[in-house]
């Protein structure tokens, strides 16, 4: 790990502008995957700013009926809240199919939704990727690839996005709310808020430069039983090959997946098809995968055609 200085911000704004004037600073909650990456050396801020003392560590209910989560909301926290757990099940399912009890214990809902991906290549310093030194090249392409994306990649990256949480949120259609270094505040829609690799790998968010996220806010709930299914190598703390978060009611169905995109990947137009099958292939359209990950498109169908299966028992 290579030194760095640390500074305890007392605002929000305060740690955007102590971003700016520091090129090269990251913000530290959590630290459950900042850390490690220092440690690889694939992360090496010059300086660490610590925005654990903002007061952004409340959930509350806004006046539109739904909940503004704030960015420093620790995962445990907010999978076990009364309200997430009766109106946004989803999410709470999602976020205890993720890490451990510990991870979650530290994690929160802004370094969730900024978690890197998990590809080994990534993590590899000895093997060229456009996401860590851009311009290098994607060893994953042509390489180990059994847990690598099959829709929306890249001649220049083929990485998944790792988090569950974000996921849930995308099917919830939540928002992201910043400040940057001016306290000049914006909402993203989680729609929006990352982005594709295509020539730019190592841009993983629309965050600008020293912009901070200070909350999640989800829109009032819609009823209907959430189900956040996910499949994996092993039965716990692993990453998913394939999930699904789904929000099935009287007249509409949502649908969100994990494990297949560079972003949790959702398609609208399918949601207004009839069946799994029909949902399935407007999903899967355009898919690209290796001899090693195509298996991603079979399991797919099979873990939407579960998910309606569960919704009807």
């Amino acid at each position: 790990m290579r030194a760095f200085t640390y500074e305890r911000a007392t605002s929000a704004q305060g740690a955007a502008a102590a971003a700016a004037a520091h090129p090269g600073a990251k913000f530290i909650a959590g630290g459950t995957n900042l850390l490690d990456l220092m440690k690889l050396q694939i992360e090496t801020p010059t300086h660490l700013i610590d925005v654990n003392h903002l007061g952004l560590d409340r959930i509350e209910p806004t006046e539109e009926g739904g909940l503004r989560i704030g960015a420093h909301v620790r995962n445990t926290d907010l999978a076990a809240d009364k309200r997430v757990r009766k109106d946004y099940a989803v999410l709470s399912r999602a976020l205890l199919s993720g890490a451990s009890g510990q991870l979650r214990n530290k994690a929160t809902t802004a370094g969730n939704l900024l978690q890197r991906t998990r590809c080994p290549y990534f993590y590899d310093t000895a093997k060229p990727c456009n996401k860590r030194q851009p311009g290098s090249g994607c060893s994953a392409i042509g390489g180990f690839s059994r847990n690598h994306a099959i829709l929306g990649v890249s001649d220049a990256c083929i990485a998944t996005q790792p988090s569950d949480m974000a996921v849930a949120m995308r099917v919830l259609d939540a928002t992201v709310e910043t400040i940057d270094p001016d306290g000049a505040s914006r909402t993203i829609a989680i729609a929006d808020f990352h982005t594709l690799p295509g020539d730019t790998p190592h841009i993983e968010t629309v965050l600008g430069a020293n912009e901070l996220i200070t909350a999640v806010t989800l829109p009032a709930p819609v009823g209907g039983k959430h189900v956040y299914r996910k499949v994996r190598d092993r039965a716990s703390y692993a990453f998913a090959n394939v999930s699904v978060a789904a929000v099935i009611g009287d007249g509409f169905q949502r649908f969100a997946f994990g494990g297949l995109a560079h972003k949790p990947w959702r398609v609208e137009a399918a949601e207004k098809a009839d069946g799994a099958a029909a949902v399935a292939d407007i999903v899967l359209d355009g898919a690209r995968t290796t001899p090693l990950n195509a298996f991603k498109s079979v399991l797919t169908r099979r873990t939407l055609n579960a998910v309606l299966r569960e919704e009807h028992a």
